[in-house]
């Protein structure tokens, strides 16, 4: 599912997005900035969502979350993401996913709980956060966990369009929606498990490791064993 969003999102980047980080750089804006007003947007978005305007915190929560696409292109544009900017990225997406899901809990409570709805949502928030920590711990560790089929971006757009059914009308359309992520998200954890275990290097053997090689000493001796 990653791959198809990406093929589009190439051309957004390209016709959209390029041009705006120019001219944010060019008026002195730092991708950190757009990183933070990006997410203060996306808490604004959840408190009407939390009230019950979904098609309209659906479309701001959207457009700010747009702006994790923009600040990693002010930053490649600036020579390449700090380790604090990447920090910092990390850390809002973090916070602004759980805003999103935090406001449609209470979305859903205030409704009395339809489809079991509130239960999707935290299972969603649940492995999504899982879903994320796996891939910087495998990083960390120098695994490879960058696979799954619900990354942030697909979580998004599956809760957006929950929200829009449900903004429509639709009761069932948000936890219809819910359900379905929550799967995607625990597959996706699996999925990542599964390849960082491919990933890692096999172990030297024991015996070899444990025998250190002196190169200076004629081969056959037992300090340069043939």
């Amino acid at each position: 599912m990653a791959k198809i969003v990406q093929v589009p999102a190439r051309a957004v980047v390209s016709y959209g997005v390029n041009p705006t980080a120019r001219f944010l750089l060019r008026i002195g804006i730092s991708p950190n900035a757009v990183t933070i007003a990006g997410t203060v947007g996306v808490l604004i978005g959840s408190y009407f969502g939390a009230m019950g305007h979904l098609v309209f915190a659906t479309l701001f929560v959207t457009a700010c979350a747009l702006t994790d696409v923009l600040d990693g292109t002010m930053a490649r544009m600036r020579g390449g993401s700090s380790k604090y900017g990447a920090l910092l990225d990390s850390s809002m997406d973090r916070i602004a996913d759980a805003a999103v899901f935090g406001a449609v809990v209470y979305y859903l409570h205030t409704e009395g709980n339809p489809y079991g709805g509130m239960v999707a949502a935290l299972i969603s928030l649940a492995a999504g956060q899982v879903v994320s920590y796996v891939k910087a711990r495998a990083q960390s560790l120098g695994l490879n966990a960058d696979v799954g089929i619900a990354e942030r971006l697909e979580r998004l757009l599956i809760v957006g369009a929950g929200g829009l059914l449900g903004g429509f009308g639709l009761e069932w359309g948000l936890p219809a929606a819910l359900w379905v992520l929550a799967a995607l998200s625990m597959i996706t954890v699996c999925q990542r498990l599964v390849h960082a275990f491919r990933t890692e290097p096999a172990p030297a053997p024991a015996g070899l490791a444990a025998v250190p090689v002196d190169p200076t000493a004629p081969v056959g001796t037992k300090d340069n064993p043939a």
